[in-house]
């Protein structure tokens, strides 16, 4: 008998899980140096498929660029693994003498990994590096569209991990992705936490399936271009960052944000540099396919160039056009300009001032993208320093392009391509998720002081509570009372009591 395919999905998974959950208590007991070599033989075997992978993923998905996925596979394998090589996650981590406390690094378990379409081979690569460091087991759960490229750089992670002595099971991937698939792994008690990467839907499901779980929120990151900065590499920034893959890292940037005083050099560098500012009407035509009529992004537009985007729309534009901008007033959930555009579109908006710039990228954030990244071209530090300190964001990049500063490739910052977006965002961290997100720390604490110590100059009570004498009463009760026992008093009593009771509180 053939099982329809929701059932096979879900039978998948629980064996899945199982196997994993096995593997990890075997890996369990590895040393950081076996660690070590587990995830630098996985580095290894990515790098030597950068390009492949990369191409594999255009084809499968029609996302962005295969020359930029690469670089994206690079990230994902060869940056992410020079930041975490050295990090301890195995075993005890820290040890204060002062204090006399340890820090054991303890392992959440199973990691459930959903991996976007959008960055496919690159997360796959990224999370299962991090997910191992922090010795873990991983399950890859792959978009449907992706699930191919997915799978095999699966396999190739795989394999190499098992010649370096992983456990069978460590690293596995669902091949059959289903929504009742995916919602088994979420909610599978085995699991120890997920790792949700992708639309604001899933991320949701993942907080909502009882597990621990690190989901990243949607990103409208706002560039701000002060009137100290340097126009002409702001601009280049800008550029480079949104037709990067063609915009499909969600820190890429969404909005220009410049002041009036600097506004005819900004745009005046952005036509230079391959941006094509558009009319009104084309603004209006370019606009009804960004969102689809459930107010979500249009999966067409999405990694895209300016050039198809054109042609979907019915508008001509000049040859070798890299941006298409349009100039906007207003914010707004009804207003497709201010909302994320995960392909080479840009708002363009003008400021007063830096203050009045800070106030809209604020309802611009606000809008949406509230605790992702956005990013400042300025060399007044003061005024960095105020957006620093007032922005709704986890990431606030400086004088960098936003996709490759808020993944941390062209700043200091993890590399990582699940970004956290804070409370404000909906998120469980805000941080550039890491090994360190993967741990659960264990504390062994000796003991410093005794109960007198402790205790210090409050004194102790003078008689124990069980020995304390028994309250005295108002001398009006007492007399109402007499010599009495409770036992013995008459209906007359009790109400002469009563009496006496509520003069004495209501004096």
């Amino acid at each position: 008998m053939e099982f329809d395919k929701d059932l096979r999905s879900i039978q998948e998974v629980r064996n899945l899980v199982q196997k994993a959950k096995d593997a990890q208590k075997e890996y369990a007991n590895f040393n950081q140096a076996q660690v070590d070599k587990i995830v630098h033989a996985i580095t290894v075997a990515c790098e030597a498929h950068l390009e492949p992978l990369a191409k594999m993923a255009v084809e499968e998905t029609g996302f962005g660029i295969w020359q930029d996925k690469v670089l994206k596979n690079v990230l994902g394998s060869t940056l992410t693994y020079n930041f975490i090589k050295d990090m301890k996650t195995i075993g005890i981590l820290n040890e204060d003498p002062v204090r006399k406390v340890w820090e054991i690094g303890v392992p959440k378990g199973v990691v459930a990994a959903l991996i976007p379409s959008t960055n496919p081979t690159s997360t796959a690569m990224y999370k299962t590096l991090i997910s191992l460091k922090a010795g873990n087991a991983i399950i890859l759960s792959p978009h449907p569209n992706a699930k191919n490229c997915i799978l095999e750089t699966f396999k190739i992670m795989n394999q190499a991990a098992i010649a370096a002595g992983a456990p069978a099971g460590l690293i596995q991937c669902v091949s059959i992705p289903s929504p009742q698939g995916t919602d088994a792994l979420l909610k599978n008690p085995n699991v120890g936490i997920i790792l949700a990467t992708g639309g604001e839907a899933m991320v949701k499901a993942a907080y909502s399936s009882g597990n621990p779980a690190l989901g990243v929120g949607p990103g409208n990151g706002p560039s701000f271009i002060e009137k100290s900065a340097d126009i002409q590499m702001a601009v280049k920034h800008i550029m480079d960052s949104k037709t990067f893959d063609n915009g499909t890292i969600c820190a890429s940037e969404q909005s220009i944000v410049t002041e009036r005083c600097i506004k005819e050099q900004v745009i005046s560098e952005v036509k230079k540099q391959g941006g094509y500012f558009m009319s009104a009407e084309e603004s209006e035509k370019v606009g009804r396919f960004i969102m689809r009529a459930n107010g979500t992004m249009n999966p067409k537009i999405v990694g895209k160039s300016a050039k198809v985007i054109a042609d979907m729309a019915g508008i001509t534009i000049p040859e070798g056009t890299r941006v298409l901008l349009s100039f906007q007033t207003t914010v707004g959930k009804d207003n497709p300009y201010s909302r994320e555009k995960l392909c080479p579109i840009l708002a363009f908006y003008t400021a007063e001032n830096w203050e009045e710039a800070c106030e809209l990228s604020m309802k611009i954030l606000y809008n949406e993208g509230a605790g992702h990244t956005m990013t400042i071209h300025s060399e007044d530090m003061s005024v960095i320093r105020e957006f620093a300190l007032k922005k709704p964001v986890s990431r606030l990049l400086v004088n960098t392009p936003g996709t490759l500063g808020g993944v941390g490739a062209s700043t200091g910052i993890q590399p990582a391509l699940t970004l956290g977006c804070g409370a404000v965002g909906g998120s469980a961290t805000a941080d550039n998720v890491g090994p360190m997100n993967l741990i659960d720390i264990r504390r062994v604490a000796f003991g410093l002081k005794e109960l007198d110590e402790v205790r210090g100059n409050y004194p102790a009570p003078e008689t124990p509570c069980c020995q304390a004498p028994a309250p005295r009463y108002p001398d009006s009760v007492s007399a109402a009372c007499g010599e009495k026992a409770m036992t013995s008093l008459s209906k007359s009593d009790i109400e002469a009591i009563t009496r006496a009771v509520l003069a004495h509180f209501n004096r």
